[in-house]
């Protein structure tokens, strides 16, 4: 009797994993005997693509601020607060090479400067 419950439990387990994996998709087929067989659709992750998908954003989030920051400002407002850290502490001056204008910052401007002016 024992035997029967635990046999009927673990059948219920597995039909409760293979449900779960069929809510992200399924397919059916005809199998040999002529009965719709319905299998979940593999679901291809990449491991390891959230810190890339992280340091994404935070470059995305940062090339915006100095994009926002230099379309509200102007460039020479923005290149005289830049030549004030150059001549800071070692940690301001690493920040002045950060916040330099770069290309990106420029082309990303170009799209800013309508929204904030």
């Amino acid at each position: 009797m024992v035997e029967t419950r635990d046999h009927f439990e673990n059948r219920l387990n597995t039909l409760g994993r293979k449900h779960q994996k069929m809510t992200h998709g399924f397919t059916t087929k005809i199998d040999k005997n002529g009965l719709l067989v319905a299998t979940p659709v593999r679901r291809t992750r990449i491991r390891g693509m959230g810190p890339v998908k992280i340091f994404a954003l935070i470059a995305i989030g940062f090339f915006g601020f100095k994009a926002f920051t230099l379309a509200s400002i102007g460039p020479v407002t923005y290149n005289e607060r830049l030549a004030k850290l150059e001549n800071g502490t070692m940690v301001e001056q690493a920040g002045a090479m950060l916040l330099a204008i770069d290309p990106v910052t420029e082309a990303m401007v170009g799209s800013v400067a309508p929204v904030v002016r």
